[in-house]
């Protein structure tokens, strides 16, 4: 956050705790599989190589190869839950083929609400308990507020897109791309001194929301565009780093410095966007969208995803 990018805290838990260090204790117990709540779901396919070898000692490489000499290979695919509204794909694109060979996720086939009914069944206490929300370990805290106990606060500026000053923030590092508006310390007009509180009132309700366009670190100044649809707010083209491919076959196309046609979403719940993706270099990415997106954040995840609701892989937005 000091650097002025945006991870999302959700994909770096599930990455580095639930199937890092939790999944390797577990295994490590003697464990064959962790199951999560996640809304996701999970297929398993399996496939059969015929190999005919001439040196006998090459079979010893292949620790799945039968007397027929044949390779069974398994591969793992991730799907959207069957309840959209729900679906936490967006945060489980990190995972490995390794680590999808010990996960379940029993829940992915149900709506919230038929789980919530199966556990009412069971008499489980958490049937009628409210969706959990706030911040990963830390629960019901404002973001803002946790970050304070870390960042100092600092004044700086707030420019609109043509560069005028319209107001102050106290920390850049405190707010994110897309974030609408930043408060209410904004510097507005002068207004004329006869009823000036109902032509106060006029002003705010015609005033178009402003939105995070822009952050300068360095400088500690933000720049806000006026209005959701602001063309300040989109962009065609974002690099990504980090990026992770679940689906084999596109894993393979990228080695072969081929361009891919997938489905990205930039943020969670956010519709999908068909976009190109290509390698530049080593860990360098870039996406092509067909229609520029809105609220791409630096730090942010973008996610991979085929027509027919598989999970690919993602990236880290840079």
């Amino acid at each position: 956050y000091k650097k002025g990018i945006t991870p999302n805290p959700d994909v770096m838990c599930n990455k580095e705790i639930k199937f890092g260090l939790f999944l390797e204790k577990v295994l490590g117990m003697g464990a064959d599989y962790v199951a999560t709540g996640h809304y996701i779901r999970l297929q398993r396919e399996f496939s059969i190589i015929n190999f005919q070898f001439t040196n006998k000692s090459k079979i010893k490489k292949f620790e799945n190869l039968n007397t027929e000499n044949s390779l069974k290979i398994e591969n793992y695919k991730l799907k959207i839950a069957k309840d959209i509204n729900k679906d936490q794909s967006y945060f489980l694109w990190t995972l490995t083929q390794e680590q999808l060979k010990h996960c379940l996720f029993p829940i992915g086939d149900y709506l919230k609400s038929e789980v919530r009914e199966i556990a009412k069944k069971a008499g489980l206490p958490t049937a009628e308990k409210k969706d959990s929300q706030g911040i990963c370990f830390l629960g019901m805290v404002k973001f803002k507020d946790f970050l304070k106990q870390y960042l100092l606060v600092k004044n700086g500026a707030v420019l609109n897109i043509d560069g005028k000053k319209i107001g102050e923030h106290d920390g850049v590092w405190f707010y994110t791309i897309g974030q609408r508006h930043i408060g209410s310390n904004f510097q507005f007009p002068l207004l004329p001194r006869a009823n000036p509180r109902r032509v106060f009132s006029n002003f705010q309700k015609n005033r178009k929301p402003y939105y995070i366009a822009e952050k300068n670190i360095k400088k500690n100044i933000i720049v806000v565009a006026e209005g959701d649809n602001n063309p300040a707010l989109y962009k065609k083209e974002i690099q990504l780093m980090d990026v992770n491919f679940i689906n084999q076959n596109c894993y393979s196309l990228i080695r072969a410095n081929k361009r891919i046609t997938i489905y990205v979403r930039v943020r969670y719940r956010q519709p999908l966007a068909k976009a190109e993706l290509y390698k530049l270099k080593a860990n360098s990415y870039k996406l092509i969208f067909d229609t520029p997106v809105k609220s791409v954040a630096p730090g942010q995840s973008a996610v991979f995803y085929n027509s027919k609701g598989e999970m690919l892989g993602g990236g880290i937005i840079i």
